[in-house]
């Protein structure tokens, strides 16, 4: 029997987002075989052969990335985007799966009480569109602002989440 294996996809305007698929990729790879890829390079056909699929992306107005909502992030950017081209939104309603998968969604946010919505949990619900099953809920990780740095300990909590996340399709 071959290893269990899982595929996180992620958007990443300033790589904060990229640093936390890294580790909850560094805390699934403990448990299966893992591959990450950044969105722009990965197809809209999902392997056969993937157990898990793991995707993330940062909170923009509430959700999701948009086309002007990365246009904003480029203005602000000190250099080129991490993901430049179509986000996790246009990735997710292009998505192709032959056979139902688990599936399991984060984003990184500004910690704030007064900012509703989540990438994550929009991204959440377009995987249950798909039919794919969610193993555990969406994950949220904080930034300190728009450009970062990540919050103290976040990356430590996604290797742990990675962790986590296998050892739920450990007992799937």
């Amino acid at each position: 029997m071959s290893a269990m294996r899982a595929l996180v996809v992620y958007e990443s305007m300033f790589g904060n987002t990229k640093m936390i698929a890294e580790e909850v990729a560094r805390g699934l790879a403990a448990h299966m075989v893992v591959e990450i890829q950044e969105v722009g390079t990965a197809a809209p056909d999902l392997p056969g052969d993937v157990a898990l699929l793991v995707v993330g992306g940062p909170t923009h107005v509430f959700g999701m990335t948009r086309a002007s909502t990365r246009q904003s992030a480029a203005q602000q950017a000190d250099g080129a985007l991490v993901s430049p081209g179509n986000g996790i939104r246009e990735w997710l309603s292009a998505l192709r799966v032959a056979t139902p998968v688990a599936a399991a969604a984060f984003d990184t946010r500004v910690r704030a009480a007064y900012l509703p919505g989540s990438a994550a949990k929009a991204a959440h619900k377009a995987l249950r569109r798909h039919g794919l099953r969610a193993v555990g809920r969406p994950m949220s990780f904080y930034v300190t602002g728009t450009k970062g740095p990540l919050e103290e300990s976040e990356e430590r909590r996604a290797h742990e989440w990675g962790e986590s996340l296998a050892a739920a399709m450990a007992i799937a």
